[in-house]
């Protein structure tokens, strides 16, 4: 599914630093009858078309009674694509998300974050905690994955196409290259996002997910107990397939209803 595939035309908010964020309303979100709307915010080499409105995400959501806000990451689908990585640093990424409740007119919403997408709305708590109630975090652990790669393969990778060392470098890389995303920019937020923290403020509840054979969040048992956060682990799937289980939706919901 390809951002033109969307029946939703992307807005564009403003960032502090003048990059483009591009953003979709699903839904009315003065409506609050069955709670605040919810704001989608994907991970890596991906898109919120991808990752949300084509695995049933925004359905899902919008047959319980919310109105979903979905926003591509700058450097990936709609939004600008700076090539430098200290325009991924954390708390521009979390600056982005507060400009896009803002041009969306959303004074507080819920929030799934999907991967890397949990280190991007930990930044948006800390900037401002008054604009989330709750927070599903989703294949993410304490550990980020990036600060495990090294940097000079993934540029090799991405601009020469020679195979890492590290296979996770091109299991995650090879779609998106297929897929005809913007190379520097992908480096760009690696080396920006390298080690980010997992910190959401204690007043916000968490509900953690994660796919029983992904390895990405591992740890997060540990950190459910730390955090006193309820966690939903999903049979048999894997990073990729957990985001698509009905059983992650159906926890989400719950949580945030």
């Amino acid at each position: 599914m390809s951002p033109a595939d969307s029946p939703v035309p992307a807005l564009h908010a403003e960032a502090p630093d003048g990059v483009l964020v591009a953003y979709r309303v699903h839904g009315d979100v003065g409506a609050d009858a069955a709670g605040p709307p919810v704001l989608l915010v994907h991970g890596f080499a991906s898109d919120s078309v991808v990752t949300w409105e084509g695995t049933g995400w925004v359905g899902a959501l919008r047959d319980a009674g919310r109105a979903v806000v979905t926003t591509d990451l700058r450097g990936h689908g709609e939004s600008d694509k700076p090539a430098d990585a200290d325009s991924y640093a954390p708390d521009r990424l979390g600056a982005d998300l507060v400009a896009v409740l803002d041009s969306a007119g959303v004074r507080q919403a819920d929030v799934v974050a999907y991967s890397m997408g949990n280190r991007v709305v930990s930044a948006l708590c800390e900037l401002a905690p008054e604009r989330v109630r709750r927070v599903v975090v989703g294949g993410a652990g304490p550990s980020e994955l990036f600060a495990t790669w090294d940097l000079d393969e993934v540029r090799a990778y991405l601009m020469d196409g020679v195979p890492p060392r590290n296979p996770v470098i091109a299991q995650v890389l090879a779609p998106a290259i297929r897929a005809g995303a913007d190379r520097e920019a992908l480096l760009a937020c690696t080396a920006g996002v390298a080690g980010a923290p997992l910190a959401i403020p204690g007043g916000i509840p968490v509900l953690f997910v994660a796919g029983e054979d992904d390895p990405v969040p591992a740890g997060v048992q540990q950190l459910a107990l730390d955090w006193g956060s309820d966690l939903v682990t999903i049979p048999g799937r894997d990073h990729v397939s957990t985001l698509t289980a009905r059983a992650f939706k159906d926890a989400a919901v719950a949580f945030l209803a």
